[in-house]
């Protein structure tokens, strides 16, 4: 398979390589692969950048299959991939019945098991990151949940070391937007496969997916400004943190000159 990308795709994944330094000499990086079409992106894009670099750094791939139905079939991912020379593997996770006996957001207990996996399968295969697919979209989609679900500024990293496993998490597609992105699968005929997530397009991430594209026609800038948002340095003026209790008491008693 020959491999290219547009400049400027090319040139803003490698942005991203370098301003966050995400792969050194002899990285070893697992791929989460689900067969959708960032991650199949993902996977094309850093074969490029494996042919590219002069650094030198081996990939492989992983498919959870989380049990949502009997229908599960990569036979094509694991084509895409060997096109690639990247090995495949699929590891069965029964994250529908975790999901069932837990007592939480689905998604939430979806991404833990995933993630669990992962990092368990690369520790196992002695890779030191794992590559996941999120892009620009995804990370703003993320800020502008925190703030609605939970109050909180905060959004996912393009690096991130996770000390209980020693493995470093990388996503090298964070200047990406999904649009460009499934542009080129679509241009290119990637095979994708369809997600069999039983509530997919249904959460609340896509609810927030809307409200961005539906504040769009009233704020054209919208996106730009929220991707702009989620760099530490576009901190303004904000309130101080809450003071505790006893510092509350100690103020109030100040007042009543005791």
């Amino acid at each position: 398979m020959k491999l290219d990308l547009p400049k400027s795709m090319f040139s803003r994944i490698t942005r991203a390589v370098v301003e966050f330094e995400l792969i050194d000499e002899g990285d070893k990086i697992l791929i989460g692969i689900s067969g959708g079409k960032d991650s199949l992106f993902l996977t094309y894009a850093l074969a490029l950048l494996r042919e590219r670099f002069k650094k030198k750094f081996s990939l492989s791939a992983l498919t959870i299959n989380p049990m949502f139905n009997d229908n599960f079939n990569v036979d094509a991912v694991t084509k895409f991939c060997r096109n690639l020379n990247i090995e495949h593997t699929v590891e069965v996770v029964d994250i529908a019945s975790a999901i069932e006996a837990a007592n939480k957001k689905p998604c939430f207990t979806c991404a833990y098991f995933r993630r669990a996996a992962m990092n368990r399968y690369a520790n196992s295969i002695g890779a030191n990151k794992v590559a996941y697919a999120h892009h620009l979209d995804d990370a703003v989609e993320t800020f502008l949940m925190g703030m609605l679900s939970s109050g909180q500024l905060n959004t996912f990293t393009p690096k991130t070391y996770l000390t209980r496993t020693g493995i470093t998490v990388i996503r090298p597609l964070v200047y990406l937007r999904e649009s460009e992105i499934a542009k080129f699968d679509r241009k290119n005929n990637f095979n994708i496969v369809k997600s069999p997530c039983p509530i997919d397009g249904t959460t609340n991430r896509q609810t927030v997916k809307e409200l961005i594209r539906n504040l769009e026609k009233q704020f054209p800038d919208l996106f730009s400004h929220l991707s702009s948002s989620i760099r530490k340095s576009a901190l303004g003026d904000l309130w101080e943190a809450p003071k505790t209790r006893e510092q509350m008491r100690t103020i109030y008693y100040s007042y009543l000159g005791r």
